[in-house]
């Protein structure tokens, strides 16, 4: 492997088609597409400040690394990332990849990031402004994780998440195989239109949650007293700790909570209407 150290570049395509390469402390100057078409890339405490650096680059290594806001868009179209201990400060990241590994990596700008890409791992991972994050993606495993931005997850295929606070409006739409445990979810809208989800040890917040859904699954979850009109025209299967503070128009299951402040069954409920209803009060 070529070791670069130490060095600057800048304009357009400076490392184009690299191969088995080293960079060290070197930084990427404005210009564009730096890295674009290369293979078995280490980067080790770099500077990226360019547009689209990797793109198209098969077999990468990134670590203790800065992406600058003007690197926005910086990796697309590419396979088998490892980035560790890196601060990315450009929106638009990771893009129609496969195989992406993130550790201990903070992204406070992290709009319209992780779309379509697929065998995504998450570990001690921290987004902000992360609007439509994770669109159309699919196989993700995610540990220990804090997110804020809103319309997440949506279109995603088997994920599971662990360890996590999001806070995120319009989370899980239309996703199919998702699992959450021990997470706090909190913002509005949560999971519609949804098939096979399931929340395990989760605590979840805002109005209207966990409506149109199909084969959800609530086990020893807790809710908010603004999570209210609760289930409408979702079939499911929950346990929940302590008070819902309203419910409507489940269309069949069962629900076992220890309250339920406001149950709403009226004729717009949707067949077969027989979801099974208890309470301890």
């Amino acid at each position: 492997m070529t070791t670069i150290k130490d060095k600057e570049f800048g304009g357009e395509r400076p490392l184009f088609a690299s191969r088995d390469l080293r960079l060290e402390n070197v930084t990427i100057h404005a210009g564009e597409s730096a890295l674009k078409c290369c293979r078995n890339i280490d980067a080790v405490e770099c500077t990226f400040e360019g547009k689209y650096p990797f793109w198209h680059v098969d077999g990468f290594k990134i670590a203790d690394s800065l992406f600058t806001p003007g690197a926005r868009a910086a990796l697309w179209y590419s396979r088998g990332l490892e980035m560790r201990n890196t601060l990315v400060e450009a929106p638009k990241m990771f893009r129609e990849m496969h195989g992406i590994l993130l550790d201990h990596v903070r992204i406070p700008d992290a709009q319209e990031t992780l779309w379509h890409c697929s065998d995504v791992t998450l570990r001690d991972v921290e987004v902000a402004n992360a609007d439509y994050l994770f669109m159309h993606s699919r196989d993700i495993d995610i540990d220990r994780y804090r997110q804020n931005g809103n319309y997440s997850f949506q279109y995603c295929r088997n994920v599971v998440i662990r360890n996590a606070v999001l806070h995120t409006k319009d989370a899980f739409w239309n996703t199919e195989n998702v699992t959450v445990y021990d997470s706090e979810i909190h913002g509005e809208y949560l999971g519609w239109h949804s098939s096979n989800l399931r929340l395990v040890n989760c605590h979840i917040t805002g109005t209207q949650p966990l409506c149109y859904a199909s084969g959800l699954v609530l086990e020893n979850c807790t809710f908010g007293p603004d999570a209210d009109l609760a289930f409408e025209d979702s079939s499911l299967n929950a346990t929940i700790r302590g008070h819902i503070t309203s419910v409507k128009n489940p269309r069949s299951g069962s629900i076992i909570a220890d309250s339920i402040g406001e149950l709403i069954i009226d004729e717009h409920v949707q067949a077969p209407a027989d979801c099974i209803i208890k309470t301890a009060q």
